[in-house]
Parts: C-alpha cells; structure tokens; sequence
C-alpha cells in the first residue's frame, strides 16, 4: 500500500480533508454585521459608519496615530514606501525571499529593489547582512513577517536610523503578533496589514497602513485622493472586519496552541523537518507555519515528491514562495550571495492556517500524515 493510501485511510477515519479547513469560517457576528449593513444601507454609500469605525478599532488595537485603510496589503505596501518619500530611481532593501508583491510594489515607484539574504531559521531578513550594505541611494527597508517567523526588529530598525533609512513592516501574515511590548507593525515607521480572502482577518480583498508619522500619512492621502480615493476599502469589507479584529487575540491564542502541538509531534522528524523558530519574548501569529524540508535544501525534487504524497491525500501543505535569488540583475541589485533564500525557495512547506482553529485532533492528523509521507521520500 502506498503512502498516499496510507494517508487517505488515516483521514477518512477522522473525517478530515483539504476542503474541510475551509476559510473564513462560520461567524455569527459577521453574519449579524451583514445584516446591520444592509439594514442600515451602509453597504451601499461611499463614506459610512464602517469604515470609520474599522479606522479606529485599528488605531486603538495598535496604538498609532493613523490607519489608512485600502484595497489590498500589496497596494499597502506601495503605498507605506510613497509615504516614507521613495521615490523613481531610489533603491529599497528586500529579503530575497518575500512575497512577489512587495518586488513589484518596489517597481511600481520606479525604484530598485536591493536583495539580502534571510535567517535560516525565520524567513525573515537578515539584520547582520542589513548593516554591511552600503549605498547612498538606498531609502527604505521593506521588513516581512513571514510563516510564524518574526524579525530581528530592534536591530533593523537601529540600523536603518543610523543610515537614515525608512523601515515598512509588512505585518500581513501576523497580525496581532508581538515582540516585546510591541505589536507587529507598529515597530518601523509604517506598518501594512492585509485583508486578502485568506489572511487571518479576511474580507476578501483589502489591507490597511499603519503610522504615527504625520507626514508619511499626509503623502499616502495626496497620492490616493483623486477626487475620490483611488484605492478604497468598502463599507461592507469594514463591517466584517470589526467582529473579526475583536476576536483575533484569542484565535491567535488557538493557532499558537495548535502550532506548539504539531512541533511537539513532528520532533521525531527533526532530521528531516526544520520548523520556523519559536522567538524569545515574542508571540508569533500564525497564518502559515512552516517547516524547511531539510534534504529539499539541495535536492528540490524531493519536496516536490512530499507535497505529491502529501496532496493525492489531501493533506493541506503546499509549497512556500519562490523567492528573487534568481531575478536578473536588470530588475535588482544584489549586493551580496543569496544562499539561504535560494535553500529555501527549494524546501518550504506550509501548513494553512484554518487547520489551526480545528480540534486538536486535526493537528494530530496533519502531523501523522506528514511524518508518513517524509519517512516514505527520505528512505
């Protein structure tokens, strides 16, 4: 019998498969919020009670000054570095391995990006390779919080201040985490959150930045208002997101819960399974938490192997972002050698987050079947 098999029989007997860990789940409040909007007509006005609202829940959760609400995390980020003054022909430091939007956001000013390597153990950029670069047309750092990994912030930022750089947090993947006594995304000078149909706050489409610079938000404004704001977030999407964000630090809670589970169960595996690190005085969110399949590191087609057992058993693992090591030169500088972004975009897995709110039971599941599969590719 093969392993897929073998899989399949363990999650038929638990009743679990791919489309079970459905997202967004069933909400009373968000139902209720729907409703309220239609009621009051406030799904249909450009300029309601919602968005409003949402803009203030925001600045109270985070404790900044301003919340620029907009119509997706990668428009968010575009919109943080024009306020952070980046302009055509400016250059912006990038981990080289982070999501494509953030390259092209980079792009969409006209600027460079300047890739740098990661931390092996975060997936997040690397804060020893940040203050050995030097360039005088550098004007911002983009800083992702990505798959449970969380940044070395206090190190980029000192950094970035003594060179007179601007720092972005992309907080979309972990919103609500902290390091320290700080939120993610309130670390830097602005900090971008998304609403995208799978983020752990979900409206579909849309995202917000974050500041307490009064002239960084001034500059989002001038360049969004045109007329009317060019890249809006609706009253309807605001709506559903106030119930979501009341709710999030205790989700988060149950991710974090579910996700010590699994390390726990996939120890045995360590060999073979490298998963992000647990920070020291930190709390990650998790919208995607990852292991790197350490023999993929050099021999990508083994990953490729895994996930192929992995999915004919519906097993909701997938693979993690190819990342820039190799975009030309034409497009990028790259100061330095991408070796651990490269090991990477080779040997990531991510599990989904919606299996983290289940029972306990399905993080049993995931680890067995996962554990079934590796032995099955590695042996």
């Amino acid at each position: 019998m093969s392993t897929a098999a073998k899989i399949n029989i363990l999650v038929s007997m638990l009743n679990y498969t791919r489309e079970t860990f459905g997202w967004p789940i069933e909400d009373a409040e968000v139902r209720a919020a729907l409703e309220r909007a239609y009621c009051d007509g406030s799904w249909g006005v450009y300029d309601g009670p919602n968005c409003a609202a949402l803009v203030g829940a925001l600045r109270e959760f985070f404790q900044c000054e301003s919340a620029l609400l907009c119509s997706s995390g990668t428009v968010g980020v575009e919109l943080a570095l024009r306020g952070c003054g980046v302009e055509a022909g400016d250059e912006v430091v990038l981990a080289g391995y982070d999501f494509p939007g953030n390259f092209r956001a980079i792009e969409a000013i006209g600027a460079r990006p300047v890739l740098i390597d990661v931390v092996g153990d975060t997936w997040c950029l690397d804060a020893a390779m940040l203050e050995k670069i030097v360039c005088e047309r550098i004007k911002a750092v983009i800083v992702s919080h990505l798959h449970g990994g969380l940044a070395d912030m206090e190190r980029i930022v000192d950094v970035a201040r003594s060179q007179g750089w601007h720092v972005v947090e992309d907080a979309c993947q972990q919103p609500g985490a902290k390091i320290g006594d700080s939120l993610v995304g309130t670390c830097g000078d602005a900090g971008v959150l998304s609403f995208g149909g799978s983020k752990l706050l979900t409206s579909g489409r849309g995202g917000a930045v974050l500041t307490s610079a009064p002239e960084i938000c001034q500059r989002m404004k001038v360049f969004s208002e045109r007329g009317n704001l060019a890249f809006p977030l609706s009253e309807l999407q605001a709506a559903v997101l106030l119930p979501q964000l009341q709710k999030l630090v205790e989700r988060n809670l149950v991710r974090s819960e579910r996700v010590d589970y699994l390390r726990k169960q996939t120890a045995e595996y360590s060999e073979w399974l490298r998963p992000v690190a647990v920070c020291d005085g930190a709390e990650a969110a998790y919208y995607k938490f990852a292991w790197s399949f350490v023999p993929a590191e050099s021999r990508p087609e083994l990953r490729e192997r895994l996930l192929a057992e992995l999915h004919a058993a519906e097993v909701p693992i997938d693979a993690g972002f190819r990342g820039f090591a190799g975009r030309s030169v034409r497009r990028c500088e790259k100061p330095f050698a991408l070796p651990v972004c490269h090991a990477l975009s080779q040997s990531t897995l991510l599990l989904h987050h919606p299996v983290l709110l289940a029972q306990e039971k399905a993080a049993h599941q995931v680890a067995e079947a996962l554990g079934q599969a590796v032995r099955q590719v590695v042996s």
